[in-house]
């Protein structure tokens, strides 16, 4: 097990890796990221959630397939003249989600973070519905990055949601939410570009100074 960083380091340089190894990830290191998830809050305590862990190579290549194809429909389809227009930081961005969208069946393991009784959610408490399940992705992301690991939240394999949950036998009632690559990272962690913290808080009211 690697060495563990401080909380606030790992906050201040996590970041979505996209370039993963293929170098193998082992049931430990997986483990701990999903109890890690297990730890954060949810409504009224419910824990709705569960994880399914995909290592299959059958399994990883059909969800890359599902995958690459929800990429061609969306971000993909941007005509290439128009990618050139984007800012420098969106260009790295898009070209390491093109990356990952082409290369996800080679990445050793995928964490699919699901939500129990999706048919039984009503439309008017969707918002605290997911608020249950997000607080345990992002503890996988950060956990990952404390343990030295590589990890992103994607969702574009919802566009094929009914076909992946036939494929992993999910039930009608659990919906997935996102798909997690995990593996160990090509390249570099933070620090990240953020805008400052003046730039993004309001006091009192919106457009509210602080002191004022």
């Amino acid at each position: 097990m690697p060495d563990e960083i401080g909380l606030f380091e790992a906050i201040y340089s996590q970041r979505a890796i996209r370039r993963l190894k293929p170098d193998p990830v082992s049931d430990e290191l997986v483990d701990k990221l999903i109890e890690a998830a297990t730890k954060a809050p949810s409504g009224g305590n419910t824990q709705p959630w569960a994880f399914v862990v995909v290592r299959d190579a059958g399994a990883k290549r059909a969800i890359g397939e599902w995958y690459l194809d929800a990429w061609n429909r969306t971000y993909g389809a941007i005509p290439q003249d128009q990618r050139g227009n984007l800012p420098a930081n969106l260009t790295r961005v898009y070209g390491a989600a093109e990356h990952l969208a082409n290369h996800l069946a080679e990445v050793p393991v995928f964490i699919i973070a699901c939500i129990k009784g999706a048919a039984r959610a009503g439309r008017g408490h969707t918002a605290g519905f997911y608020g249950s399940i997000y607080p345990a992705v992002q503890n996988v992301l950060l956990a990952a990055r404390g343990l030295g690991l590589g990890a992103s939240l994607t969702t574009l394999h919802k566009l094929h949601e009914d076909e992946v949950k036939e494929l992993l036998g999910i039930p009608d009632d659990v919906e997935t939410v996102a798909l997690i690559p995990v593996g160990h990272p090509i390249g570099r962690y933070g620090p990240t570009t953020r805008a400052p913290v003046a730039e993004v808080t309001h006091y009192e009211r919106w457009g509210g100074a602080k002191g004022g």
